[in-house]
């Protein structure tokens, strides 16, 4: 190599790294192009709202154009399937979940991807419990208030979800099983259009990533978080468990997928990159209230078939009708 383009070598390496062009032969810098990460959720919520975030912290620090879009449908199917079939290049990536990778997988007879033969893990970015949230106008203060309501009132109030099968949708399963009460599930195509409805009064509860920032602003009532312990963001509220229904525990993830195939350096590059960004406090100042968790691509990987597992379990006791 000759002192040019040593030095050249030796400049991208310091921004990026060198990956071999399988059709030709020589090495190239990487990203030399735009990073595309598709999002299977409609635009509105934490799915939408948390990977543009990752996208303008990976762009500040590799330099290159990284953009986020919303390819929604079929439960995420749509957008997952769209990254399966995408070049192994690394420049087109999955904005991944418990949903796609997990939910789906448990609950689905006929899904056209596998989550670990098709897709490489690259990193758990974030994960949140789900708040409990009513309708202001809802006559309740507490999930004990909730339930004795639901009681009073049984088949008459409603749960929304961002589709059947979605994480909310179990919540609300969950909630209905142990608490031994009789709601109505509504799903909408995604979060945005379940939260405008429960925020319009059409629909009277849901659980929700979003949960706790609206409560901030005043347009829903926290009742309860799912988790066994109270979120870090919003320790105000009480765990389902601590408002009496015993044995609720439930969280959700979202992360970062490659296309199987994808060479190693590549996945090795955007985990170690995606990893720095949700270091930074600018990244958790903006994460909408989710918990910043990161988690590395080897533990992604252990992650995904123990969760299937877990949903699979929770759909066989909730009775929820597969597809």
């Amino acid at each position: 190599m000759g002192h040019g383009k040593r030095a050249i070598a030796c400049l991208a390496l310091a921004f990026g790294l060198w990956v071999e062009a399988p059709a030709s032969g020589f090495a190239q810098p990487f990203p030399s192009q735009t990073i595309r990460i598709v999002s299977p959720y409609p635009a509105g919520g934490l799915g939408d709202i948390l990977p543009r975030i990752v996208a303008a912290g990976l762009s500040e620090r590799t330099g290159a154009t990284v953009i986020t879009e919303n390819i929604p449908g079929a439960s995420q199917v749509i957008g997952v399937e769209a990254v399966m079939k995408a070049k192994p290049n690394g420049y087109t990536l999955l904005f991944a979940s418990s949903t796609s990778m997990g939910i789906n997988v448990a609950s689905s007879k006929s899904l056209r991807y596998d989550p670990v033969k098709d897709f490489a893990p690259i990193a758990i970015a974030f994960s949140t419990p789900l708040y409990l949230v009513v309708n202001p106008k809802i006559p309740v203060h507490s999930v004990k208030d909730l339930i004795a309501l639901a009681k009073a009132q049984p088949g008459k109030l409603s749960f929304a979800s961002g589709g059947t099968a979605s994480s909310n949708h179990l919540a609300g399963e969950m909630f209905k099983e142990l608490a031994g009460i009789d709601i109505i599930h509504v799903p909408f195509k995604g979060m945005g259009p379940a939260l405008t409805d429960l925020l319009g009064g059409h629909v009277d509860m849901m659980f929700a990533g979003e949960g706790a920032e609206q409560a901030r602003q005043g347009t829903v009532r926290a009742l309860g978080v799912s988790t066994a312990t109270r979120s870090l963001t919003a320790p105000e509220i009480p765990t389902m468990q601590e408002a009496g229904v015993a044995g609720y525990d439930l969280s959700i993830w979202f992360g970062f997928m490659a296309p199987a195939g994808t060479p190693q350096p590549i996945i090795d590059y955007l985990s170690r990159e995606i990893l720095g960004v949700l270091a930074d406090p600018k990244t958790r100042a903006r994460a909408n209230g989710a918990e910043i968790t990161p988690t590395s691509a080897q533990e992604m990987g252990r992650r995904i078939p123990q969760d299937i597992a877990t949903w699979r379990k929770l759909i066989e006791d909730a009775h929820v009708t597969l597809q």
